[in-house]
Formats: structure tokens, C-alpha cells, sequence
């Protein structure tokens, strides 16, 4: 159980929006609720006899909450997979420029084309696999990645955010759009699909031993959080974009490195979240088994339609947030409290029904207010422009 990678570009476009004390407040309130829904997941589990989330739904709301359910555990995977797509095109056409002879009207610089090229060499062919075993050396390589994207984001911190001003209140206790950023780190924390499936390789199956893994588990992706979220924002502070990679120089060279790690760690990642939206289409219309065809079938239109999105769409902190209010949070807050609090033989806000109830009320109220706010003020996005401080701070090759 880990943040997912894609929002470790977007932690930091979280601080801008909430402002860094409340944004960090926030994230670690957001790791806590994370910490304690996995934790009620399985008592859930273990009251209604049930051994997976979608078992677990569907014995307490029936068919309807097994088919939301089911759509909302669809759409996260999938949106992450657009937010991927769009990623690999921001960041590996930035890589390729630096290459000798590439410049900006050269083929490898358009993003439509790298988006196409990586999707018909790489995601899909891995998105192919049936087993998802078959991807454990990928993903290791992936986390392996991910600690050079850090320590990248902190050497610049110390060495690129002295020299550019911080904006205006850039220190501000807290924003006005903090409830999108409440989205954002949602998403990032989201991990209850594998929750059933990591408790039955236990051991020691009880509600200790799963508790003392959710707490290293999600702590440690917190730290993790914060610490790529607080050094990226402040470096940047309010020019912080919805990809931290897309405030860094085209000519920085050490960014390259970490563009091209986050890419290739994009596209390495790109393939579990298509087993998952996969697995939900199995379950809901082909009674949990696709044959060689189907298999084929469903995995080419998965990719094609997360491909044609991401070829028309290119702003990723509008879809970060989005896919936070909508699919992340309910997963988070609402689902799990709403189980547990109907499956408990207490009355709500008494005894262990008190936290559950307010972490429901709080996520109908950040989905709700979070998802009208993204719809009524939209965030500027930058896509592609090379940032203000940039032209005096990297000599041209």
C-alpha cells in the first residue's frame, strides 16, 4: 500500500491551493482517515463474513451499492491512467529536446506523438498480461525510480529555490480552494481495492496484525507525502504547477534525469491501474472471467479511450482533482463508514460509530463542495511554457 505515483507530481499543486500550514495539516489529517477507513474496511469484512470490498458492498447495500461500487472503483484507475498519459507526454518530449538535433518542431518534442509511440510500444503490450505476478520486477523498478524523483525534488529545492522569488502570501496560512486540495490527497492515499487481498497473505490474520501494517504502511507514504509535497512547493510556492516537472527548466539538466525516471515510472505504473478497471469490467459483465478474445478486447478499448483522452485533454491538475472529489473520496470517507455504521449494532455518534460518522459527514461534504468548486473555478493551467525564471538561471546548450 503506497501513494499512488501520480500524485506525487500533484502533492506540492496541493500546498498552492490549500497553503502550506493547512495543506500540510490536511495531508496528515488525510493519511489518518486513509490509516483508520483500511482498519474499517476489515471489521466490515469481518462482521458481514465477507473477504473483498466488492463482497463486502454488496452485502450491505445489495445490487445498487455493489454497482456504484464498481463504477467508482472504474473511474479512479482510469482517470489515473489520462493523468499518465498526460504525464508521459510533458515530461519525455522535455527529455527528448535536450537530445542533440531535437528541438521544438521536431517530432520527439510533440506530445501527441509520444503519448501514441509510448502507448503502442510500452503500456499497452505490458496492459496485455493476465496475470498481474508478471509485473512485480515493473513495479519495483517503478518505486526504484521513484526515490531518484525525490531526491531530485530536494536537491532543487536547496539548490533552484533560493533564486526564485516566492509570490505574494506565499506563506499564507490557508487558501480559499483548500477543499480541491483535500481531492488531490485523497488520491494519492487511495489503496482499499488491494485492502482484502494484503490482509489474506497475513499470517496472522487478525485485526492487530492488520492494524500494525496499515499504520507502517500508510506513515510511511505520509512521510514520503510530505516531504516531496513541502520541498516542492517551496521551491516553487504559487507558480507551482498541477505536474511539479513542469515548473523545472527544459534546460535544467538534473530535472531531465528526473523527467525521464518519472516517465519511465509512469509508464512501468500505467498497467496496474488498467488490471484494475479490467478486473471491474470482468466482475460486472463477464461474471468475473474474460476469455483470451474478450481479454484482448477490453484491454485494447480500455488503453484507446484513456489514449484519445489524453491526446485531447492536457491540463493535470484540473484532472487530479476531479478524480479526488469523484472516485477517490467516497472510496476513502463514505464507502467504508457507511458499511461499518450499517453493519454495527450501535446507534451512530455513540461509542466506536463516533468517528465513522464524522469521517462520512466529511466526505459527502468535501465530494459535494470539492467537485462544484472544479466546476465553477476551474484551475489555470500553463501547459507547456517555459516558466519566467528559467531564462536567466540554465546557460543554453
Amino acid at each position: 500500500m503506497i501513494c499512488h505515483l501520480i500524485c506525487f507530481s500533484g502533492l506540492p499543486y496541493s500546498l498552492n491551493q490549500a497553503g502550506l500550514p493547512l495543506g500540510l495539516f490536511l495531508l496528515v489529517l488525510v493519511a489518518f482517515i486513509t490509516d483508520y477507513s483500511i482498519i474499517l474496511l476489515i471489521k466490515g469484512g469481518n462482521l458481514s463474513g465477507t473477504n473483498s470490498y466488492q463482497s463486502l458492498v454488496h452485502s450491505t447495500f445489495g445490487i445498487t451499492g455493489f454497482l456504484v461500487l464498481s463504477l467508482l472503483q472504474f473511474l479512479y484507475p482510469f482517470i489515473a491512467m489520462i493523468s499518465y498519459n498526460i504525464i508521459t507526454g510533458d515530461t519525455l518530449t522535455k527529455v527528448f529536446q535536450r537530445l542533440p538535433g531535437v528541438g521544438p518542431g521536431h517530432i520527439l518534442s510533440e506530445r501527441h506523438f509520444v503519448i501514441a509511440v509510448s502507448t503502442i510500444l510500452f503500456t499497452l503490450p505490458l496492459s496485455l498480461f493476465r496475470n498481474i505476478s508478471k509485473l512485480g520486477k515493473v513495479s519495483l523498478l517503478s518505486m526504484v525510480l521513484t526515490v531518484f524523483i525525490l531526491i531530485t525534488v530536494i536537491i532543487r529545492a536547496a539548490t533552484l529555490g533560493p533564486h526564485i522569488p516566492p509570490t505574494e502570501n506565499a506563506w499564507v496560512f490557508a487558501r480559499w480552494n483548500a477543499i480541491q486540495a483535500v481531492g488531490v490527497m485523497s488520491f494519492a492515499f487511495i489503496c482499499h481495492h488491494n485492502s482484502f487481498m494484503i490482509y489474506g497473505s497475513l499470517k496472522e490474520q487478525n485485526l492487530s496484525n492488520w492494524s500494525r501494517v496499515t499504520h507502517m504502511s500508510v506513515g510511511s507514504a505520509m512521510i514520503v507525502s510530505i516531504l516531496f509535497a513541502a520541498t516542492g512547493y517551496a521551491t516553487f510556492t504559487g507558480y507551482t504547477q498541477g505536474d511539479i516537472f513542469e515548473n523545472y527548466c527544459g534546460n535544467d539538466d538534473l530535472a531531465t534525469f528526473g523527467r525521464f525516471c518519472f516517465g519511465i515510472s509512469i509508464i512501468t505504473t500505467f498497467p496496474l491501474e488498467c488490471f484494475v478497471t479490467r478486473e471491474v469490467v470482468s466482475n460486472v459483465f463477464f461474471k468475473g472471467s474474460l476469455n483470451n478474445h474478450a481479454h484482448v478486447a477490453v484491454t485494447l478499448l480500455i488503453v484507446a479511450a484513456c489514449t484519445a483522452l489524453s491526446l485531447a485533454y492536457d491540463c493535470l491538475g484540473i484532472v487530479l482533482v476531479l478524480n479526488g472529489v469523484v472516485s477517490a473520496t467516497p472510496l476513502i470517507f463514505i464507502i467504508p463508514s457507511a458499511c461499518y455504521l450499517k453493519l454495527s449494532t450501535e446507534r451512530w455518534f455513540q461509542g466506536e460509530n463516533r468517528i465513522p460518522c464524522l469521517i462520512l459527514i466529511a466526505g459527502v461534504f468535501v465530494m459535494t463542495t470539492g467537485l462544484i468548486m472544479a466546476v465553477m473555478f476551474p484551475q489555470d493551467c500553463s501547459h507547456g511554457a517555459e516558466m519566467f525564471y528559467c531564462y536567466n538561471l540554465f546557460s543554453s546548450p
